[in-house]
């Protein structure tokens, strides 16, 4: 038998009155896609085997399902250190490293806080077993190894993104309104798209209000680049786009590219003056919303502080 509680962390039968070593499963995964991947379940399957040749007991299935390995604020992840703090199993058990912690800083850190409560760490598809000083050893160099790794990727990404940029290639697929990729991956206007720009450059000049711009463009029936209806969002994204007047900042890259302009500067400069003042009054005005509020309870906590007084006096 077990219970299976709604947050995904399963505890199994405790009846088994022979002491084993008590195991906890961990599994995770980043993305919804994933989910549907190399499967959760096929992570916990996976352990279960692994606990059942060790021949320890699984006690408890922890599982984060579409949450990062970034950092160590999961939900089920945070659950399982205080399951662990309690006494509650001997070692956890995980697939993969990086599907337990990806920062070698957290990763060293918690091993350390595991080890002062009796609990181990062991993974399917690396030699690691931290009961030993040789199995920690070896898995601070994996750790190590991994975070090497991901160091190295990020770099290559960054650099390979830089490349793009010198050459006043977008970095993505998806090209702002206004534009579409020609074969080399560079911004070419779309007609169309260009005028629509310019007209909500023209609505907000005249109408000086996101959320009437988003009102006016969906009346039409107009959508966004990703077809979708306009909202005060979309319109503020068009309006604070500089590539719209050629001005090109991608990877460190800051530069104007004139083909790629399809607002003039003065029309752009006059939108964001709007915006300036309008911003800077409502922030006046939310603090002086904050400062009438703050008064306000400060007379009533006054009258009535007076009134106790009256009621102790008579």
């Amino acid at each position: 038998m077990r219970n299976v509680t709604a947050d995904h962390a399963e505890v199994l039968d405790q009846s088994n009155t022979e002491r084993k070593l008590r195991a906890a499963i961990y599994a995770r995964v980043s993305s919804y896609n994933q989910l549907h991947g190399y499967s959760i379940e096929e992570q916990v399957r996976l352990c279960r085997e692994r606990c059942r040749l060790m021949g320890w007991e699984v006690k408890y299935i922890f599982k984060d399902e579409a949450v990062s390995g970034r950092s160590i604020d999961r939900p089920m992840f945070q659950r399982m250190l205080e399951k662990a703090m309690s006494g509650a199993f001997d070692v956890i058990v995980f697939w993969k490293l990086d599907r337990f912690c990806r920062s070698l800083v957290d990763l060293v850190n918690i091993e350390r806080q595991l080890r002062e409560w009796g609990v181990a760490l062991h993974s399917v598809t690396e030699q690691i077993d931290t009961t030993t000083p040789v199995g920690r050893f070896n898995f601070r160099n994996l750790a190590s190894a991994a975070e090497l790794e991901r160091d190295l990727i990020r770099e290559r990404a960054r650099m390979g993104m830089h490349a793009l940029a010198r050459q006043k290639r977008w970095p993505n697929k998806l090209p702002p309104l206004g534009y579409d990729l020609d074969e080399d991956g560079r911004l070419k206007v779309n007609k169309k798209e260009a005028e629509l720009v310019r007209r909500i450059f023209n609505l907000y000049l005249k109408h000086k209000s996101m959320p009437h711009v988003a009102y006016l463009l969906n009346k039409e029936g107009l959508k966004t680049k990703r077809g979708k209806n306009w909202s005060a969002v979309a319109v503020k994204k068009v309006l604070d786009n500089e590539i719209y007047i050629g001005r090109y900042r991608v990877a460190g890259i800051d530069e104007k590219v004139e083909e790629y302009a399809i607002i003039n500067e003065d029309t752009f400069s006059k939108v964001a003056e709007i915006r300036k003042k309008y911003r800077a009054r409502w922030k006046n005005m939310t603090e002086l919303r904050r400062s009438a509020t703050i008064e306000k309870i400060f007379n009533e906590y006054l009258m009535y502080a007076r009134n106790q007084a009256k009621l102790k006096i008579i």
